[in-house]
């Protein structure tokens, strides 16, 4: 009977002891997560507008470390590195060398610059989580804007060239038949389709980002973790609208990275990251990321834009905007004015001089785009130094545990 007493004692004690150590851990987990969450707090007040010298500090040590990893894995590929000299001076070579092959080095030189800086501009929008520069408003949809103008004034796409695409003006000829909305798609299709690759390219990063994370088991990969389970308890509608994302990407595969990526989609931004945590298959997410962006939604956009610019509709929006009361005709003014000076310098030849005569819109979206791309620098430094100061917080934590 006192063996008895004695073992059921001797359990109780052991269960309490079980019970200390788990409250023991549960008090450690909570102690961490608030720490992550004050590591949290303090990063985000690294800006520039708020502790600049540490943001500029931390943003150069970023770069510095930036700059080692990439050439830590430019030596790694050395091989590659190698052919790639070797064809840059191949090219080079046959750039300066004179021949009858120059007309064609002329034609892929101006098609490959053409092609670069829309794909730089694509990879400019999307890059960086959001913070990206948005430049389908501020280049890619005014060039379509323009050319849209101009095909429907000259009744015509054939633009002499040069100077277009630098500037567009009428060519001799002008056609009978009214200009089709297909011949305007055609028109703008290489600028648009570049721009959508470099969109496609811009979501690699956090793609890779999330994958190797996932793969090492790092620091990183436990945040993600943590940011999937809280979008999965939010109750608010933008985060369901990103967990519905989510579950779709990682249910459908590649149809359902096709559909988010083939409508104009703030929320797909996550989609790498999702991608990359679940370690989804490269191809699987580029292919089906390149051709939702490059090829279905940008001829959504490049449709929406041309034809809201079409020459019936402008004029309506132009008589809708005299309408208003009181204010209209003031504002009608300067809109019309603007039409018919961009009308004219279509029908300037290259050789004629132009009456130099700014009009105040076009000088307010010139000052709209130096100040986003302003915004797009500030947000740059900031995320690099936010990133150096989050590298300090992980070996903080990473020295912690090995203790």
């Amino acid at each position: 009977m006192a063996g008895s007493e004695k073992s059921h004692e001797l359990q109780h004690h052991r269960l309490r002891m079980l019970k200390e150590q788990q409250n023991g851990n549960a008090t450690d987990l909570l102690t961490l997560n608030e720490k992550k969450l004050k590591d949290r707090e303090e990063r985000e007040t690294i800006v520039l507008w708020r502790r600049p010298v540490i943001t500029l500090q931390y943003f150069l040590l970023e770069t510095v470390v930036n700059l080692k990893e990439w050439a830590l894995r430019l030596w790694q590929r050395r091989q590659f590195v190698f052919v790639t000299l070797l064809l840059f001076v191949v090219a080079t070579i046959a750039y300066y060398v004179e021949g009858g092959h120059q007309q064609y080095v002329r034609f892929v030189e101006k098609k490959f610059l053409w092609c670069a800086y829309w794909v730089g501009l694509g990879i400019l929008s999307s890059v960086g989580l959001g913070t990206g520069l948005h430049t389908f408003l501020l280049y890619l949809g005014p060039h379509i804007a323009s050319v849209t103008l101009a095909a429907y004034e000259c009744n015509s796409v054939n633009f002499p060239e040069p100077p277009y695409p630098d500037k567009i003006i009428c060519p001799d000829e002008r056609l009978e038949e009214t200009i089709s909305l297909w011949a305007i798609i055609s028109k703008v299709r290489l600028e648009a389709c570049m721009w959508g690759a470099g969109t496609a390219i811009g979501e690699l990063p956090p793609y890779f980002m999330a994958r190797a994370a996932r793969l090492s088991g790092t620091e990183t990969d436990e945040e993600l973790e943590e940011i999937l389970e809280r979008d999965q308890n939010a109750e608010d509608l933008p985060n369901r609208a990103k967990l519905a994302v989510q579950h779709l990407v990682q249910k459908v595969g590649f149809f359902g990275i096709l559909a988010c990526a083939s409508i104009p989609n703030p929320l797909f931004d996550l989609a790498g990251i999702t991608c990359g945590h679940f370690l989804v298959p490269f191809w699987t997410f580029f292919g089906a990321t390149l051709i939702g962006k490059a090829i279905v939604k940008m001829h959504i956009q490049k449709l929406f834009v041309i034809i809201m610019f079409s020459k019936h509709i402008v004029e309506q929006m132009v008589s809708l905007i005299g309408a208003i009361p009181s204010l209209g005709p003031s504002l009608q003014k300067p809109f019309r004015e603007y039409l018919e000076a961009q009308k004219a310098k279509l029908h300037h030849k290259s050789g004629d001089a132009v009456e130099a005569n700014e009009n105040w819109l076009s000088w307010i979206f010139e000052k709209v785009v130096i100040v986003m791309v302003c915004y797009f620098i500030l947000s740059i430094v900031n995320s690099m130094a936010q990133s150096y100061a989050k590298r300090i917080q992980s070996q903080k934590y990473t020295e912690e545990k090995m203790k």
